[in-house]
């Protein structure tokens, strides 16, 4: 039941009571002219009474669009003197449902296509038939058609055949195919700083290889993340058919009906990002501290991608610059870099210089990597006299991602496992070998709450700990680890200071709430440690609460965690989604 008063400066004021269903009383008050002419300054009662009268059949053609085709439907206006008042009665009776379906495809599909077309149906038969839910289906139904393959299909008949009495409405949709497309060369517009191999590399799109537009914007979206362009369109030259049509005009029927269909060129127009690009910022994170940072890429360095950056934090500066390849045809990343670190953390201050070179290659879904390093470290803990190490380990990653959203991600799961390490005695001064594996699990728990897993492990074995660089030994604490703690604060005691250990385990469980689409609040429990030893690894615990949102970003995640062996309330902030 609805009653409201229209609210206008001159016009006629009046009230609108509408008894109807639910469903049926929110499209009424959407769509129905008695509810939107209210507030109307020229509103008369003239004017009202005409409404009231068209009132009965508007409402007919509405709840029509909703499946009702037979309803008992009244208007009445009230009230002589004073607020009029406007009777709005409608049952809607029993709505119509779908009957027989009658799909047909046309052209060279039909020999293959048209089972499964009639399997894919999905206004289904005994389903309310709905106007909404008939448009939806048929644009449904011929965009599967033309998304592979037929890239020309038309919807060249379509009709619905109501029966009031019977309720029901046998439909009709017939689709011509047209003829068998497949793609043709490469042709690329808007291209002028960089080389066309950055575009012609990431092609996985063959001459002679059917339509597909799935194809199309996954070749798309590849262009999109090289960064060196600020738009991407990739698509089929239609226009080469406009010119078949042409040429097939002066044909003689035998000669058209010989005639191979041309291909249709892929066509890629870019618009490029600049070349060089200068960016800084400043900020705090509750891990390292206040932090100020300085980007400078180029996009065309000896035909390199390049990017520098130099990051100054409390407990760690960074310096890095780093030579990207263009993407291989066989769909490999390469990279060449060099970095130096220094960094104070715990009473660890450890200085590290490395030159590296990485390879990755794969999907979203499933990333693996191949990197060498040389590494050199100077290390000063408490009051133990500096030490030096170098070491050229080689580590392969894989990563596997199945998340129902790879920003926003509510379900599903992520597991990233590294092993590798320095087992020739060439510029190392000791060898080991490490794993480490972590992952993430995203369980729905209603429309509105979600659980989130999180666990790692790691283990390196090493005849002396000591020649291993800091960066290979496992330590635990800060916002992604045990929350409650510092940054890399659990580890192994050693005169005053913290150290990395052999060892690693951590788990945390998470309770998320969502109170709006953007806006949610977390409780959570984190436990976890490293040590030399497994039995040295007495998981020291970290619970509190949070709060979440939703930014254009990625997710904001404040959490107020308390450590438990430390008997400390500590402040997290974090953003993003680390897999």
């Amino acid at each position: 039941m609805l009653v409201t008063v229209a609210q206008a400066a001159d016009g006629l004021k009046y009230e609108v009571r509408i008894d109807a269903p639910g469903e049926v009383r929110e499209l009424l008050e959407q769509n129905l002219d008695l509810m939107r002419f209210r507030g109307n300054d020229r509103m008369d009662r003239e004017q009202l009474q005409r409404l009231v009268r068209v009132a009965p059949e508007q409402i007919r053609t509405l709840v029509a669009t909703d499946g009702y085709y037979s309803p008992q439907v009244s208007a009445q206006l009230d009230r002589e003197t004073g607020t009029p008042l406007v009777t709005v009665k409608v049952t809607p009776g029993e709505p119509v449902r779908v009957g027989e379906v009658d799909l047909e495809l046309q052209g060279p599909a039909a020999a293959t296509d048209q089972q499964a077309l009639k399997a894919a149906w999905p206004l289904k038969k005994g389903a309310v038939f709905r106007q909404g839910d008939w448009e939806a289906a048929k644009r449904a139904t011929l965009r599967s058609v033309v998304q592979t393959r037929y890239p020309r299909a038309q919807l060249v008949d379509s009709q619905a055949t109501v029966d009031p009495e019977a309720h029901l409405a046998n439909l009709r949709v017939a689709i011509d195919s047209g003829p068998e497309m497949r793609f043709g060369e490469l042709r690329i517009e808007g291209l002028k700083r960089y080389p066309a191999s950055v575009i012609s590399n990431l092609n996985q799109i063959h001459p002679g290889d059917y339509y597909s537009e799935a194809a199309l914007q996954s070749y798309q979206s590849r262009l999109q993340d090289t960064g060196y362009f600020a738009s991407v369109e990739v698509s089929a030259d239609m226009s080469a058919i406009l010119n078949e049509q042409l040429d097939a005009a002066a044909m003689t029927p035998e000669q058209n009906a010989a005639a191979p269909m041309a291909p249709l060129p892929l066509l890629v127009r870019v618009v490029e990002n600049k070349r060089k690009n200068v960016s800084a910022g400043i900020g705090y994170s509750t891990n390292t501290g206040n932090r100020a940072s300085l980007t400078y890429d180029d996009l065309s360095v000896f035909g390199l991608r390049m990017k520098s950056a130099l990051t100054l934090e409390t407990k760690k500066q960074t310096a890095s610059s780093n030579f990207y390849f263009p993407v291989t045809p066989e769909g490999y990343n390469d990279s060449i870099g060099a970095s130096f670190e220094r960094s104070d953390i715990s009473g660890e201050v450890t200085s590290v210089a490395s030159v590296a070179g990485k390879r990755t290659w794969g999907t979203p879904l499933l990333e693996r990597s191949l990197t060498l390093e040389l590494l050199t470290e100077t290390k000063t803990i408490g009051g133990i006299p500096s030490s030096q190490s170098k070491s050229l380990p080689l580590t392969y990653g894989v990563t596997w991602r199945k998340l129902d959203n790879l920003l926003f991600p509510t379900k599903g799961y992520a597991l990233n496992a590294q092993l590798g390490g320095a087992l020739l005695p060439v510029l190392t001064d000791e060898a080991f070998v490490r794993a480490y594996l972590r992952g993430v699990a995203y369980l729905p728990l209603g429309v509105s709450s979600n659980a989130i897993f999180r666990g790692e492990a790691g283990a390196l074995a090493s005849r002396d700990k000591n020649g291993v660089p800091a960066v290979y030994l496992f330590r635990a604490g800060g916002d992604q680890s045990v929350r409650g703690y510092a940054y890399q604060e659990l580890g192994v005691p050693l005169d005053g200071a913290i150290t990395g250990g052999r060892y690693l385990a951590t788990a945390s469980a998470e309770y998320q709430y969502w109170f709006k689409p953007q806006y949610g609040a977390a409780v959570f429990y984190d436990a976890g440690n490293a040590g030399d030893t497994v039995s040295a690894l007495h998981p020291k615990s970290g619970y509190g609460v949070g709060a979440r949102w939703k930014s254009p970003v990625g997710p904001i995640n404040v959490d107020v965690a308390y450590g438990h062996a430390v008997h400390k309330y500590r402040l997290h902030f974090s953003l993003g989604f680390t897999f």
